[in-house]
């Protein structure tokens, strides 16, 4: 259609030159016309005085005209005779005019059709009722010529923004400043997205002024912010109450612009400028806040850091536990190896066993004694260095509250985790010393039973043999002596002692009966 109508134009123009060049045509032609019959009607005056002048012996042209002669009377042969008075050339003008009114109606076949781009919309204008009723949209539509015209409107999204001061990059901006209700001046920078509402534009067109930006939403949206201002104090219009601040801006710059039919999309609070000496006194305000929020992240790190310590000491205490509880089942798991090792390894002297006991009680007493004082000392110790470190703590808590606290804390629990760990190390050495003891004690029992056994068995076997005396005297001296020469009839020999009771009671070298009265 939009071709159309440019066609209709292009033919409309070129009927119209086509009848202004008739006429131009006709008239020059016209005019050539009337010239040259006006110079065949003027009569020829110096004619016959030219050809007078010439010389007598020139003679006629051509024989088939020697009779001819010219004569003073005669005219020239282009000479027309005047004419009566007649029609001339005519001018076409009912051709002329058919071509105007042919143009004139395509002029207005072109303006009756009405093309509205993209992101427009239009309202019919009547000369004679005004503004017509409907919305025409982006297309095609047909207008009544001569009587009808098409208002356009941009109905794409438009932006209105104001800057908080004066700046290179915002040139041409206005600039909003707000009254809070400490009375001091706050600049804003807005930006309001709106569009007018296609389907009230014959309103717009009637009733609102032109341009909308200038005349209607740019004193809606500065009246807006400059009546909601006195209602907020400086901090909350930038900080705490922003938000709130830009919504109730919203709803009511929404409901004034609705009224004139203007749809409101969004309101942004871009900037807002506080004043210099505000601005002042609120930054050292924040370095003190940010200085309060630093003295409570470090309180913070140093309760972690006791916890962890806390943490820490408890870990330490189970290990120490666990290690004490394993050293001493070590030792245990020891002392019985060695006691039954001891077990196999009795053949000793029974003087050695004598002062072997004697020694082990000697040592069992000593440990025990020398285990429960170093017990105590090491509780006394432990309870000394618990009440060392409570009092230092108070008096660190005097200086620093909660770092002595946690300090405190970490002090009496690691002193309590020490003096339980001195504790059951000094259980565990006590019960090892009582089970070494307990191992020698048992050790020189068993060693005293088996050599009195084996002193019984070694006096029955000399009862039965007496021969054996003299190898068990070798081996019992064999550490000492190594040969002994012993004479058959020695006087002072033991060992004829030995023979001469043997020989007084001969029912010793009898073999001992079995069970059952059989020998």
């Amino acid at each position: 259609m939009l071709f159309l109508r440019l066609l209709l134009f292009v033919v409309s123009f070129g009927f119209l030159a086509a009848a202004v060049g008739i006429v131009l045509y006709d008239i020059y032609l016209a005019f050539e016309l009337n010239r040259i019959l006006r110079l065949g009607e003027r009569p020829p005056k110096d004619l016959a005085v030219n050809q007078a002048a010439r010389t007598s012996s020139e003679v006629a042209p051509v024989s088939g005209l020697a009779g001819e002669t010219a004569t003073p009377g005669a005219r020239p042969a282009f000479y027309l005779a005047p004419r009566s008075a007649g029609p001339r050339r005519a001018i076409r003008w009912s051709a002329a005019a058919k071509l105007v009114a042919i143009a004139a109606l395509s002029s207005l076949l072109a303006k009756s059709i009405l093309v509205v781009p993209d992101g427009y919309a239009a309202v019919r204008v009547s000369q004679i009722s005004g503004v017509r009723p409907g919305t025409l949209y982006p297309g095609t539509h047909l207008l009544m010529p001569l009587m009808q015209r098409a208002q356009l409107f941009d109905i794409r999204e438009k932006v209105y923004s104001t800057a908080a001061s004066e700046s290179p990059r915002e040139k041409g901006l206005e600039i909003l400043t707000v009254e809070a209700r400490e009375g001091l001046s706050v600049g804003l920078a807005v930006t309001v997205r709106y569009r007018v509402d296609p389907r009230h534009l014959d309103y717009v067109d009637a009733n609102l002024p032109q341009p909308i930006e200038d005349e209607i939403v740019a004193p809606v949206v500065t009246s807006t912010f400059r009546d909601l201002a006195p209602n907020y104090i400086v901090r909350d219009v930038f900080s705490t109450k922003r938000d709130e601040f830009r919504q109730r801006a919203t709803q009511a710059i929404t409901a004034r612009l609705g009224e004139d039919q203007i749809i409101v999309k969004e309101v942004l609070l871009r900037k807002v400028l506080l004043p210099d000496q505000y601005q002042q006194g609120l930054q050292g305000l924040l370095m003190k806040e940010q200085e309060d929020d630093q003295v409570t992240v470090d309180q913070s790190i140093e309760q972690k850091k006791v916890k962890i310590a806390e943490s820490q000491a408890e870990a330490q205490k189970v290990r120490q536990i666990k290690h004490s509880e394993a050293d001493a089942r070590t030792r245990v798991l020891m002392a019985q190896a060695e006691s039954d090792a001891m077990q196999y390894t009795l053949p000793l002297k029974q003087k050695q066993i004598e002062q072997s006991k004697l020694e082990a009680e000697a040592r069992k007493q000593t440990t025990i004694e020398d285990a429960d004082a170093a017990a105590q000392a090491r509780v006394k110790n432990a309870e000394a260095e618990a009440q060392a470190k409570v009092i230092d703590s108070k008096a660190e808590q005097q200086r620093r509250s909660l770092l002595a606290q946690t300090q405190n804390e970490e002090t009496v629990r690691g002193a309590e985790a020490a003096a339980q760990a001195k504790v059951i190390d000094g259980k565990a050495e006590k019960e090892r010393q009582d089970l070494l003891a307990d191992a020698e004690a048992n050790q020189i029992r068993v060693t005293a039973q088996a050599g009195a056994e084996k002193m019984q068995l070694e006096a029955s076997a000399l009862k039965v043999n007496p021969m054996l005396v003299q190898l068990t005297v070798a081996q019992r001296l064999s550490d000492r002596v190594q040969i002994m020469m012993v004479p058959t009839d020695g006087k002072f020999f033991f060992t004829n002692d030995v023979l001469k009771s043997a020989q007084a009671f001969p029912g010793l070298n009898e073999p001992p009966s079995r069970a059952g009265g059989k020998p």
